[in-house]
C-alpha cells in the first residue's frame, strides 16, 4: 500500500529499479537508469515515487560480522503456554526489546514463533534465553538448533522470479 492507502501503480521499470536497489542499494543513479533502460531523471523520480509510496524502506550495509568477532547463530522454536491475544502481545513487545534476537517469525502449525539470535557464543545466548524466562513472558517451552554452517542468506525476497511464476505481466522479461 502507498502512503494514501492505496496499491502502488507499477510498471517493469519500477520492478527492475526495486530488484536492482535490492542487489545493491549503492547504485548510482547512472547505473541505475542505464541497467534498467530510463534516462537518470525519469529513473530517479521513478526511485522518490517507490520510496514515498513505501515500496522501499531504507537502505543498510551488509556487515562481514566475522571479520569482526566470532559470534554463533542460534534458531529457536518456542511455543507459548496460553494463546490469548495479550499474550502474543507480551511475547512480542518482549523480543522487540532484545538486539540479539535479529528475527522473530510468529508461525502456524506446531509452534508459535521461530527466532533467529546472534550471539557472542552459546552462553551468551543462554543468558538471553534465561532473561526472557525470567521475563515471564509466557514461553511454555522452546527448542534451541546451533547453526554450524550458514548455507545460503539472501537479505531479499526474488522479486522478479516470484512476479513472473505469478504471471504478473509487470515482471520483465
Amino acid at each position: 500500500m502507498s502512503a494514501n492507502g492505496n496499491a502502488p501503480k507499477l510498471d517493469a521499470f519500477d520492478v527492475r529499479i526495486l530488484a536492482a536497489l535490492q542487489r545493491n542499494g549503492r547504485i548510482t543513479k547512472i547505473k541505475l537508469a542505464e541497467e534498467i533502460g530510463l534516462s537518470p531523471s525519469p529513473c530517479w523520480e521513478r526511485m522518490r515515487r517507490l520510496e514515498q509510496d513505501g515500496l522501499i524502506r531504507g537502505y543498510h550495509a551488509e556487515i562481514e560480522l566475522d571479520r569482526l568477532l566470532h559470534t554463533a547463530t542460534i534458531l529457536v522454536e518456542v511455543t507459548l503456554r496460553s494463546h490469548k491475544a495479550k499474550d502474543f502481545e507480551a511475547f512480542e513487545n518482549a523480543v522487540a526489546d532484545v538486539p540479539e534476537i535479529v528475527e522473530c517469525y510468529a508461525t502456524g502449525g506446531g509452534i508459535d514463533y521461530l527466532l533467529k539470535v546472534v550471539a557472542l557464543d552459546i552462553d551468551h545466548y543462554q543468558r538471553v534465553i534465561d532473561n526472557l524466562l525470567l521475563s515471564d513472558v509466557g514461553i511454555d517451552r522452546y527448542f534451541t538448533y546451533i547453526v554450524t554452517k550458514q548455507v545460503k542468506s539472501s537479505s531479499g525476497a526474488p522479486l522478479i522470479p516470484l512476479l513472473q511464476h505469478a504471471g504478473d505481466p509487470r515482471a520483465p522479461r
